[in-house]
């Protein structure tokens, strides 16, 4: 199966007809189907009719209770898969506005109890002063002033004390001059002040430190159900359980190696002296 980014996320009722066309083949009924699984009719239902995306392990159970052959094992899984994968071009972010964006975040991170954000290479927006919100946009072509309101108004979300947020962010993340040294200054006094909030953690890696692999994307994981990976090109959303285990055990390499605390505070206090002199 050639994987075109288009094509991914696209590819959920296809699953459902095919999942369909194997049970009738089998000649199995829903509920028959469901038994063998230890899955409910309802679920086999929703399933087969696209309106719930099965995980691999889902497809897997229904596969073997099928007794499918290996290529039509291969076959199906590469498109649950697919079904379970998302790549959003910034051409199509940009066209559904940076604002609806904000709303789409703000949707994940009210549906979400644990957090989790690595940085790469600039301060997320729910840690940023407005100064550094509004230069982190200047680059876009289209208006950003409801981006920059969102962003900002998505920050209440870290005094929500029913939810837990971790951030790990690079030095380079923290010192990029995206703004002024003076404007750098200011943010990284606020990420200080941020630490030390309850349910907020924020983590530093130092130019230097060890780290478990070499980093290559800032992403975010929105508790164990769902990971997005931010590229220059676009964002990538996974839902499959295994890709988005494999994002949580890198995430967990790289909480094992950061500073916290006093330690995060006493570089960023160093470097907001940087900056200011």
């Amino acid at each position: 199966m050639t994987l075109e980014p288009e094509h991914l996320g696209q590819s959920s009722q296809e699953l459902a007809t095919k999942l369909r066309e194997l049970r009738k083949q089998a000649g199995l009924s829903g509920v028959r189907l469901a038994a063998r699984c230890s899955m409910s009719q309802s679920k086999v239902s929703r399933i087969e009719n696209g309106k719930v995306r099965p995980s691999l392990v889902d497809v897997e159970q229904i596969l073997r209770a099928l007794d499918a052959p290996p290529h039509v094992i291969a076959e199906v899984s590469a498109l649950a898969r697919l079904a379970n994968t998302e790549w959003r071009n910034l051409r199509e972010l940009r066209r559904k506005g940076l604002g609806t964006r904000q709303a789409e975040l703000k949707a994940l991170e009210a549906s979400s109890t644990r957090l989790r954000y690595f940085l790469l290479s600039m301060v997320t927006g729910l840690l940023a002063t407005p100064e550094y919100v509004r230069a982190s946009l200047a680059h876009s072509p289209t208006d950003t002033s409801k981006a920059v309101a969102g962003k900002l108004a998505r920050q209440a979300v870290l005094y929500d004390a029913s939810k837990q947020f971790t951030f790990i962010l690079t030095e380079q993340a923290v010192r990029w001059p995206v703004v002024s040294p003076l404007a750098l200054a200011e943010q990284m006094d606020r990420l200080s002040s941020l630490s030390y909030l309850p349910n907020v953690r924020i983590g530093l890696i130092p130019v230097g430190a060890p780290t478990p692999t070499n980093p290559l994307n800032t992403f975010t994981i929105y508790d164990t159900s769902l990971a997005t990976i931010e590229t220059s090109a676009g964002l990538l959303v996974l839902r499959d359980d295994r890709d988005v285990g494999s994002y949580l055990e890198e995430f967990s390499g790289y909480e094992e190696n950061a500073l916290f605390d006093e330690d995060v505070r006493e570089r960023l206090a160093e470097w907001s002296a940087s900056c200011r002199s």
